[in-house]
């Protein structure tokens, strides 16, 4: 499960995979559970696991993340259901050998809670941990490693001691790498049958638009909407569905699936020596290994870089270790060795965490090695690019057969000379459907925020910056229903300058749909932010929420803002309530559990 994800075992398979999210590994028994190495390792995505066979499941090993308020993730759901089903006897699960590892972000309240839920649950059905719950944290600098590494090296200890490996069996020794996951064969012409559009070509008309077989929708209209002088480009982009089948409600998000830039694919293959208009096709070594999804069969050279990998994400510690397994380049080998070691860890962290150095850009710096890299290794080496989500910021009952979005373009500057980019965004607002047909590949997931339905509920909704984007689809949806209890606190620098949907917002206060309270930062010299607009509205707050049952939604970034807005609620409560601090809490608390208390936050 370390960095290069497999046993250091010849013959045997491997724990994981890298550091896949949602996944589980699972070890079935062999012949002689007594000692040598009999397990023939699997590794399964959750929803792809047989609940029932954990019953006979020597060792498991769950790799999980938390999602939206504590959620486990979609493909982790129907195994959650199983595993807290009430009526499983105590002793279900006296056989069962774990361990736990959870990969979260400290600065979400409910950290790796599913991590720790989980855990505490497989000791309830009597199940062995082989350890504490490993809680990686993506908030630390040196990332998730951080707590990994130790608790891997405690983890083989554990393993290798109910497993022993059998003597005739050598150990990998370190640099060597594991054979690659496919072979690659490559030919030079262009095949005669292939798929022209391969994101639709396997679609399949009765299901919904997917990860596997997403929706290439039209651009409709991609419109900056902060003016020229502010300081961040933010976007209103709108995707016309017309025949898609999808259909959502407010505070469900759209996934978007980028593709890295046409500079960025011509850079790549330049530094690895590759032929973007070369075909190959993907031959699995081992049998019952899936080809990539996304990936056509035969596929191009630049359909794979261009699609598939992420070389503008910031390389991992496993990303290290490969490549020096790879490099014949004793200079270069010795410093990916370094930054790949668990005392190298800061240095890493120096050269590439911190500034946001991409892959691309320690290819570049390691020439020799990029060069050398076997094309059988690419998709060991480099990531998928990984769709991103949005809030979905309009209505179908507003906008029928559309989808919008509010976009923020992602870039920073760091010690490096290029500016850091986002690549989903700088993707998106480089598109100009004026200059032509656009198709964006998307589809279409419940969200974490959901509304009530009785219009005598009202609700309080709290979203500075782009946080204001589901609450605009909420309101388009409760308005069009008729509802219109819908209190806006919305927040943002200067009136003039990304005060977004501010002539739609007040046409709704005109008719009586809205109570919008807004709070600009920078317009006065000490600044206002919507947790002092619901101080000052305290009262009204306290009557929403205790008197006529109102629902508390929060929405944007993760970093202060949810904070400062809770601590705010907990002191409207005192102060308005009669309640002590520790009833405060609780009374909060009480709105979380019965969900009138609601929030999707961002780092």
């Amino acid at each position: 499960m370390a960095s290069g994800g497999r046993s250091r075992c010849r013959g045997r398979g491997g724990l994981a995979s890298g550091w896949g999210l949602r996944e589980m590994v699972s070890l079935s028994e062999g012949e002689d559970m007594s000692g040598a190495c009999s397990l023939r390792p699997e590794l399964l995505h959750l929803c792809l696991f047989v609940e029932a066979n954990l019953i006979r499941e020597p060792l498991v090993i769950f790799v999980c993340a938390t999602t939206g308020q504590g959620d486990p993730p979609d493909n982790m759901k129907n195994f959650w259901r199983f595993i807290f089903r009430k009526n499983l006897p105590a002793t279900s699960l006296c056989q069962l050998d774990f361990a736990v590892l959870g990969l979260g972000d400290s600065s979400y309240a409910k950290f790796n809670f599913v991590a720790k839920k989980l855990h505490r649950r497989l000791l309830q059905l009597g199940g062995s941990a082989l350890l504490p719950a490993c809680l990686g944290d993506d908030q630390h600098d040196l990332g998730p490693d951080a707590a990994i590494d130790s608790w891997l090296r405690d983890l083989w200890e554990k393993v290798l001691g109910l497993y022993p490996v059998p003597l005739d069996l050598a150990e990998i020794p370190p640099g060597v790498p594991l054979p690659s996951t496919f072979a690659i064969q490559l030919f030079q012409n262009m095949p005669s049958t292939v798929a022209q559009e391969p994101f639709v070509s396997s679609l399949d008309p009765h299901q919904p638009p997917s990860e596997s077989q997403p929706f290439l929708a039209p651009m409709v209209t991609n419109q900056r909407v902060t003016s020229p002088s502010h300081f961040q480009d933010v976007r209103l982009i709108e995707f016309d569905i017309t025949g898609s089948g999808i259909s959502f409600s407010a505070g469900d998000v759209v996934l978007i699936q980028p593709s890295n830039s046409a500079a960025h694919v011509q850079q790549f293959c330049r530094v690895l020596g590759l032929d973007p208009n070369q075909w190959f096709t993907l031959h699995p070594r081992e049998p019952g290994v899936p080809c990539p999804p996304g990936l056509p069969q035969p596929c191009s050279v630049w359909h794979l870089v261009t699609q598939y990998l992420d070389i503008a994400s910031v390389p991992r510690r496993s990303f290290f270790e490969l490549l020096a397994c790879l490099s014949a380049h004793e200079l270069e080998r010795e410093k990916l060795l370094e930054l790949s070691s668990a005392t190298g860890q800061e240095a890493l962290c120096e050269y590439c965490s911190r500034p946001r150095r991409t892959i691309l850009e320690v290819l570049c710096d390691f020439p020799h090695s990029a060069g050398a890299i076997p094309p059988d290794y690419l998709l060991d080496l480099i990531p998928r690019i990984r769709p991103r989500a949005f809030s979905i910021a309009s209505s179908l009952l507003a906008h029928p057969n559309r989808v919008q979005i509010l976009m923020a373009v992602v870039q920073y500057q760091t010690r490096l000379k290029e500016p850091r980019r986002g690549l989903c965004s700088s993707w998106l607002a480089s598109l100009d459907p004026g200059q032509g047909p656009i198709r964006v590949p998307l589809w279409v997931r419940p969200g974490s925020l959901a509304f009530p339905e009785s219009p005598d509920i009202p609700v309080i909704m709290v979203g500075p910056g782009t946080g204001v984007a589901p609450f605009r689809a909420a309101i388009q949806e409760r308005v069009a229903q008729g509802q219109t209890g819908n209190f806006l606190f919305f927040g943002c620098r200067w009136r003039g300058q990304d005060f977004y949907w501010e002539a739609e917002w007040q046409e709704l206060e005109k008719r009586g749909c809205l109570t919008l309270i807004t709070a600009f930062s920078r317009e006065q010299e000490q600044k206002v932010y919507v947790q002092h607009r619901l101080q000052e509205l305290g009262p009204l707050v306290w009557e929403l929420l205790d008197r006529r049952g109102a629902y508390f939604y929060l929405a944007g970034n993760a970093k202060y803002m949810p904070a400062d807005v809770t601590e705010a609620l907990t002191s409207i409560f005192q102060e308005h309530g009669g309640l002590s601090s520790p009833d405060a809490t609780t009374y909060l608390g009480i709105l979380q559990r019965t969900l009138r208390f609601q929030m999707e936050t961002w780092a």
